[in-house]
């Protein structure tokens, strides 16, 4: 299977996505409405929902995907549009993903609101799936996301940092709402409790993954790639696995961190010091870690010969490793 092929197992489920979202979504008031459409048709590659769908498309064997599987990608997507709405509001980012950011389209109280809605509006959805613990796992999420903006708000422009709390604070902004979601979509198919785990555990190693990728993207990657301008999180004092790993090889980086860049070249040397350095290298190495051990906590033992949803469960890890290339 070659990557592109990802999507396309998925391709006319994510159609039916799309178009359902735009009703989803919409606001009885013309400025949320206006917010919320601008999110969605700037698009992305939808990674969240196809997980989901894979998920359930593996773990139902022949059985069509159900309504509720479909709802939970859904719901998938609309968080995670949410998280990025307020995200761009405290990272100050001006655009995402190619278009302008809500709050510089309008302004941070519309921003705000709009990502409240946006929340709201998927708890609403998730609590009419009619499933308990679907809903107390996927609801755990949005207080995820509070902690690890908390977390990551505490530790900005500081070298102390360690690699264990960079990890809690990528599972806590990202990973958590991947490996509940992978998990929601395994409670569906109504699997019993430890494949339900481990569905959860494997999308917890690829929502790292998926991080620690993003993380380098921002210090090499294209515009296009990573959605908003290269060099944000560095600016702002969010250091990542390529940076921590760098700063072992070249301590005079913290001292532009611990400066917080005050003049006008300092990103740009902090860039070429974690060029030179083995930062990059590492931290590739650490994401495909968590791809091994994602792969590795997929059960295989009731799996279908040429399964494609299991394939493209496995596949999904080199696509991610893709985006740096």
């Amino acid at each position: 299977m070659q990557i592109e092929q990802i999507f396309s197992i998925v391709e006319k489920d994510l159609q039916i996505l799309n178009t359902n979202l735009q009703s989803m979504v919409g606001a009885r008031h013309p400025i949320l409405n206006a917010a919320s459409e601008h999110l969605f048709s700037a698009g992305g590659k939808r990674i969240r929902p196809t997980l989901v769908i894979l998920v359930a498309g593996y773990t139902l064997g022949n059985q069509p995907i159900t309504p509720s599987h479909r709802r939970l990608a859904e719901i998938t997507e609309i968080i995670h549009t949410a998280s990025l709405v307020h995200d761009d509001v405290i990272d100050e980012c001006i655009t995402r993903r190619g278009v302008t950011t809500v709050h510089s389209l309008y302004n941070n109280r519309v921003a705000v609101l709009a990502g409240d809605f946006l929340f709201a509006q998927s708890s609403w959805y998730l609590a009419n799936l009619n499933s308990l613990n679907v809903v107390k796992t996927i609801s755990k999420v949005i207080t995820d996301f509070a902690e690890g903006e908390v977390r990551q708000g505490m530790i900005q422009f500081d070298c102390k940092m360690s690699m264990h709390e960079y990890i809690d604070k990528s599972f806590y902004k990202t990973a958590s709402l991947i490996a509940s979601s992978c998990q929601g979509s395994a409670m569906l198919s109504n699997l019993q409790y430890n494949e339900q785990n481990q569905y959860y555990i494997y999308g917890k190693h690829i929502g790292l993954a998926f991080q620690i990728i993003d993380d380098m993207l921002d210090i090499i990657g294209s515009h296009k790639n990573l959605g908003k301008p290269i060099g944000s999180d560095l600016k702002n004092g969010n250091l990542t696995a390529p940076i921590l790993f760098s700063l072992i090889d070249f301590p005079q980086l913290q001292d532009l961190i611990e400066h917080e860049f005050e003049n006008d070249s300092d990103i740009e040397q902090a860039v070429k010091l974690i060029y030179c350095s083995q930062g990059l290298k590492k931290a590739k190495d650490l994401a495909e870690e968590h791809i091994q051990a994602a792969i590795t906590a997929l059960p295989y033992q009731n799996s279908i010969s040429n399964n494609e949803n299991l394939y493209g469960l496995i596949m999904v890890g080199e696509y991610i490793l893709q985006q740096i290339h």
